[in-house]
């Protein structure tokens, strides 16, 4: 059974990770054959290829042993002050990356991130048109052992009516009271069965949370139903709204970490990844689908962001090469760039450090020293 999960992460996180560098690479090299970029190389990894072959338009495709990304290599990508006598004679009059305008420029880095999202809208609405759309139920599916809810006697089933005086409306204005009240001695008020109960509750802190901003928490889990598959005009609506909506939350928790309200301690790098691909994919197909809806989300807006080395630090170059109408000097890029490399390395390792800590390896090596 170890094996067979092993192998069932392994699988899942490679098919994720492949479909959603893919589909952000086949945005930039569209892009550039429409704007009249030749692209040298299509690759999916990094690393020696394992395979390749050339189309008919010259574009080299490559398949490489490590699926932790990958990358499209745009004609004349490289400056001409820094490019050598041999790679100036090989370039192809027209063709070059380097000759197009600011706007062509941008239009080939701004589609990478452009198609997660284009993807992410796909997935939500074929899901929906397929399966039908969830929707999280005001029932309490479970409830939490020794959480805030479990020491007051909640019970699965109850529904939530009021906290305190305030008589909620659903799923959203309860943890949006809640999340406020952390700590706070006040009741809840559940329908159970056909009676109407009053509890008395001190409302829990979330283990994420701040000292300075701490975030309450009950310590339940509401019932999620799925509907009936919508017919197709309504499902690629709901899918728009999907999108939009993993966007906003994806947005509104990297501010909270970095306000401090909730500690970055659960951000999770590759590993973590793979290990919920794996615990996602033993749900069934649809599910893995809707997890790569929310991850080619987040890789959309992570590539937006102004950070140098990223989609979103290139865009943030050709504004302000449009606005004074010449490039950032050579060194400011340059400086940038080594700014942009250390801040994502360090975000990286850090990303790791969470996830071998979540999976207990240095409790591991600790008991072994002990």
């Amino acid at each position: 059974m170890m094996i067979h999960d092993y192998l069932r992460t392994l699988l899942s996180f490679v098919f994720v990770l492949g479909v959603l560098v893919s589909f952000h690479e086949l945005g930039h090299y569209l892009a550039a054959k429409w704007r009249g970029v030749h692209v040298e190389v299509f690759s999916l990894g990094f690393g020696p290829a394992l395979f390749r072959w050339r189309d008919k338009s010259g574009t080299e495709w490559r398949v490489c042993p490590i699926p932790l990304g990958g990358y499209v290599r745009p004609h004349g990508f490289e400056d001409p002050e820094d490019a050598t006598p041999e790679q100036k004679a090989a370039w192809i009059k027209g063709r070059t990356f380097h000759d197009k305008s600011v706007f062509s420029r941008a239009i080939v880095i701004l589609a990478g991130p452009i198609f997660n999202f284009i993807l992410a809208f796909v997935l939500f609405a074929l899901l929906f048109a397929t399966t039908g759309q969830p929707h999280v139920r005001d029932q309490i599916a479970t409830v939490m052992p020794n959480g805030a809810a479990a020491v007051a006697g909640v019970q699965q089933g109850d529904v939530i009516q009021r906290i305190g005086s305030h008589d909620v409306t659903g799923v959203e204005d309860i943890q949006a009271t809640i999340s406020t009240q952390a700590g706070a001695q006040t009741t809840l008020t559940v329908k159970r069965g056909e009676q109407s109960v009053t509890l008395p509750i001190t409302i829990g802190k979330a283990p994420d949370s701040t000292p300075q901003k701490p975030h309450g928490q009950l310590g339940i889990i509401f019932a999620t139903e799925v509907g009936k598959p919508l017919p197709f005009p309504q499902a690629m609506a709901a899918g728009v709204k999907a999108t939009w909506n993993a966007s906003v939350q994806t947005l509104d928790g990297v501010w909270q970490i970095l306000t401090g309200q909730h500690t970055a301690k659960d951000l999770g790098g590759p590993l973590k990844i793979a290990q919920l691909s794996g615990q996602v994919a033993q749900y069934g197909f649809a599910s893995l689908l809707s997890f790569m809806a929310l991850l080619s989300v987040n890789l959309g807006l992570i590539n937006l962001f102004p950070v140098p080395l990223l989609d979103g630090g290139r865009l943030v170059f050709y504004a302000i090469e449009a606005i004074r109408g010449r490039p950032v000097s050579k060194r400011v890029q340059e400086i940038s760039f080594q700014v942009g490399f250390a801040l994502l390395a360090g975000l990286f390792l850090f990303s790791t450090f969470n996830d071998l800590s979540g999976f207990g390896l240095f409790r591991w090596i600790a008991s072994l020293v002990g």
